[in-house]
C-alpha cells in the first residue's frame, strides 16, 4: 500500500512515483496535500483517505499488511485514533525530515531522504527482490475492487430544493479540466473539492491542509495566476472563508490578475454545523451567517463583488450553473465573483468520527460498510 503525502509533490517525484506505483501493482492512496501527486483517472489510485476519505482509500489503509509512507506524517486526520490503525501492517516510512519519522507510528523501516532520489532507489529494491519472487496481490485488489463498486464516491439529492455543493464543485471541475488550479479555503467546501474534482498533475491543487487556514483561497488563487497567467485559476470558497480575505480582490483588479471565485454559500460556517447537527443535537451556536438563501445577506456577495471591480454572479437554481461556470471561464479581463446560492444541510461524507478506528468509516449518515469487529 503507497500512502502518499505531500511530500511527494514538494520534491517534484510525481514520475517517479509513477513508476513505482505501476512496477509494483501496488494501491495508491492520496492525501488531502497530495491530491494530484498521482493521477486519479489511474486504475491503481484509490482516493483521498482520511477523515472524509473514500471508503476504499480509508480501509485499504486500515488493513493493509505494509504501508510504504512517502512524505506523509501520519497526522490524526488520516490514522483516526493512531493506536488503532493499520494495526497488521509493517511500515516503510521515508520522510527528507527525521523528526517526522516514529513520531507517531513506529516505522519498521525509516528511511531519511528526498524523495525523488528514494523513489527510484525503492523501485530498483522492488525490481530486484521481484526478480526471485513476484508478489501476488490479487487476492487483496479483489477486495478493494470490491469496496470501490460498492462504496462509490457520490452525494444524496438536497431536500430543501436548494443546489447541492458538491454538484458545483463536481461541475468547476469538469468543465475547466485538469490543466486548471483550483485553491480552496477550509471546511466543507474544501473536503469537496478535494473529493470532486479529478487532479491529473500535481500543483493543480493549493489547499492549507495541515494549518487550516481560512481565508487561504483568494491570495493563493492570486499568487498562482501571478505565476501562470496562461492557466486558469479557481479560489473555491466558502461564504465564511472568503470574509477573511475578499479584500484582496481590489489587489486583483488593481493588477489585472482576472482568477475566478466560486463562493460555495450555505450561509454558514458549514463545517461546525455539520458536527453541531451530528454530535450536538443539532444546536447551532454562532454557525448562521446570513449570506445567503432566506436571509438578509449580509453582506451581499454580488454588490460587494461589483464593488471590487468583478464580474459578480449569482446562481440559484441548478440549470444555470453551467451557464455561470462557462461565461466565468471565458472572462478574462477582470476577476469573477459567482455567488453559489447552495443547502445548508449538505453534508461530507465518509465520514470518520474523532477519536475512533478508521475500520468505523460511515458511507453515509447511519451507513457504515460491514467489516469484522474489534477487539
Amino acid at each position: 500500500m503507497l500512502y502518499v503525502g505531500g511530500g511527494v509533490i514538494r520534491s517534484k517525484a510525481s514520475a517517479e512515483l509513477l513508476r513505482l506505483a505501476e512496477a509494483t501493482g501496488a494501491p495508491v492512496v492520496t492525501t488531502l496535500m497530495a491530491r494530484g501527486a498521482f493521477p486519479d483517472s489511474h486504475e491503481q489510485q484509490l482516493g483521498m483517505p482520511g477523515m472524509h476519505g473514500t471508503v476504499p482509500a480509508v480501509l485499504a489503509l486500515q488493513e493493509a499488511d505494509l504501508l510504504v509512507s512517502l512524505g506523509a506524517r501520519f497526522d490524526d486526520r488520516v490514522t483516526g485514533k493512531a493506536a488503532l490503525f493499520a494495526p497488521n501492517a509493517k511500515v516503510v516510512h521515508v520522510d527528507i525530515d527525521p523528526a517526522e519519522i516514529g513520531k507517531i507510528r513506529a516505522a519498521d523501516v525509516p528511511i531519511v531522504g528526498d524523495l525523488r532520489d528514494v523513489l527510484v532507489d525503492l523501485e530498483g529494491a522492488y525490481a530486484a527482490a521481484a526478480a526471485e519472487a513476484e508478489p501476488d496481490i490479487s487476492e487483496w485488489w479483489s477486495y478493494l475492487d470490491g469496496l470501490r463498486e460498492e462504496f462509490p464516491l457520490g452525494y444524496a439529492p438536497t431536500t430543501d430544493g436548494l443546489i447541492a455543493p458538491q454538484y458545483v464543485i463536481q461541475r468547476i471541475g469538469e468543465l475547466t479540466g485538469p490543466e486548471g488550479i483550483y485553491a480552496s479555503g477550509v471546511g466543507q467546501h474544501q473536503m469537496w473539492s478535494a473529493q470532486f474534482i479529478k487532479y491529473e498533475r500535481p500543483n493543480a491543487w493549493l489547499n492549507s491542509g495541515g494549518a487550516g487556514t481560512m481565508g487561504y483561497s483568494v491570495p493563493a488563487a492570486m499568487g498562482a495566476k501571478v505565476a501562470e497567467p496562461e492557466r486558469v485559476v479557481w479560489a473555491i470558497d466558502g461564504d465564511g472563508c472568503f470574509q477573511m480575505t475578499n479584500q484582496e480582490l481590489a489587489t486583483c483588479t488593481i493588477n489585472n490578475i482576472p482568477i475566478k471565485v466560486a463562493i460555495i454559500n450555505n450561509s454558514s460556517l458549514g463545517m461546525v454545523r455539520q458536527w453541531q447537527t451530528l454530535f450536538y443535537n443539532s444546536r447551532y451556536s454562532h454557525t448562521d451567517l446570513n449570506t445567503g438563501h432566506d436571509s438578509i445577506r449580509v453582506p451581499d456577495f454580488v454588490k460587494l463583488a461589483e464593488a471590487y471591480g468583478c464580474l459578480a454572479i449569482r446562481v440559484e437554481k441548478e440549470e444555470d450553473v453551467d451557464a455561470a461556470i462557462k461565461l466565468a471561464l471565458e472572462t478574462n479581463d477582470r476577476p469573477v465573483v459567482i455567488d453559489f446560492v447552495v443547502s445548508a444541510d449538505a453534508m461530507v461524507w465518509p465520514m470518520v468520527p474523532q477519536g475512533v478506528s478508521n475500520s468505523f468509516v460511515q458511507y453515509a449518515r447511519e451507513h457504515s460498510p460491514a467489516f469484522g469487529q474489534e477487539d
